[in-house]
């Protein structure tokens, strides 16, 4: 069965890694699909851990002015779009940030390991071990 990963990763604002994951996703046609999904998939794992104020990073400008449009989404994504919106209302603090692809080296790295995943994997205070490397470069530009 074909597949694709999802990873994200939640730091506070002193880059402290408070939460990670890896998910199995459904196999995408597009980039932009692929970030609407893991969006969605993101936004649902920060709720459920507990986190009440989210900045949202994303590489494409197309999935960041829709999640954070108030304009119908007529797109055979919009049910998606709509999710993520939702989620989002249900926060007390959200801020969405649109990033140079490669900005968030942590998120790809979690994102590729977990398409060899048989199921979905979850760290709370502490950081996954393929994102090791990855973490320490994104440190060294802090």
């Amino acid at each position: 069965m074909e597949k694709s990963g999802i990873g994200a990763i939640i730091r506070n604002e002193r880059g402290k890694v408070m939460a990670s994951m890896f998910a199995i996703g459904p196999m995408v046609e597009t980039s932009e699909e692929a970030e609407f999904l893991a969006c969605r998939r993101s936004l649902e794992f920060a709720v459920d851990a507990g986190f009440t104020r989210v900045m949202i990073e994303g590489a494409n400008s197309n999935v960041m002015q829709a999640i954070s449009s108030a304009v119908v989404n007529y797109s055979f994504l919009g049910n998606v779009v709509d999710d993520i919106r939702h989620l989002m209302s249900s926060l007390q603090w959200v801020k969405t940030s649109k990033i140079k692809r490669g900005g968030n080296k942590v998120a790809y790295v979690l994102a590729q390991h977990a398409r060899n995943l048989e199921s979905d994997l979850y760290w709370l205070e502490d950081s996954p071990p393929p994102a090791l490397e990855a973490l320490y470069q994104d440190a060294l530009l802090l």
